[in-house]
């Protein structure tokens, strides 16, 4: 493929756009959309085509907004039994999902780290009045899963049991919090 300063491209396996500064080589510097120059090789990038100012001048856009809202505005929207009953509220525990690097910590620190984001979220659904949770921890060997149980018998209004079994498998955890306790 032909590339030319001033090409619009964007990065293979990456989401990255943006605009062909110069052209060295085999390899290609991109102005990005942030701008950034960032240098790639011409097998990583494919061009895209802007849109132009010409695609939308023919036709009158508040007319389609109106003919759109109009469409629309008498469709009732119906939940099916099974899905009034999904959690409110889903907290993914697995490291990766918390932090951006977990290189330099230990097992404890990661463990210590889990379980803060599970208690700063089970104290937040219980102010915010969310009466389901999912706390995704996954399978592993069982030492997450242990601490959740023992955080989460420490509160009174909780009631807590294996989340659905077909949408998380063996690795999450559902608790149920109680709105009323006095």
């Amino acid at each position: 493929m032909k590339f030319k300063v001033g090409d619009s491209v964007s990065v293979l396996d990456e989401d990255i756009n943006g605009v062909i500064s110069k052209i060295i080589g085999e390899t290609i510097v991109i102005e990005t959309d942030d701008g950034f120059d960032m240098e790639f090789s011409i097998s990583e990038v494919i061009k895209t085509k802007k849109l132009s100012s010409q695609l939308f001048s023919n036709n009158d856009v508040s007319a389609i907004i109106n003919e759109k809202e109009t469409t629309n505005k008498h469709k009732s929207v119906k939940v099916k039994p099974k899905e009034r009953v999904l959690p409110a509220m889903e907290v993914d525990l697995h490291i990766h999902q918390i932090t951006t690097s977990n290189k330099h910590m230990s097992n404890y620190e990661m463990l210590n780290l889990q379980l803060d984001t599970a208690r700063y979220k089970l104290e937040f659904a219980i102010k915010k009045r969310v009466q389901k949770v999912v706390f995704i921890h996954g399978v592993g060997e069982g030492v997450l899963k242990a601490e959740l149980d023992y955080l989460f018998g420490r509160y009174d209004n909780v009631k807590y049991y294996p989340a659905d079994y077909q949408k998380y498998g063996q690795g999450a955890t559902e608790v149920y919090i109680y709105q009323n306790v006095k």
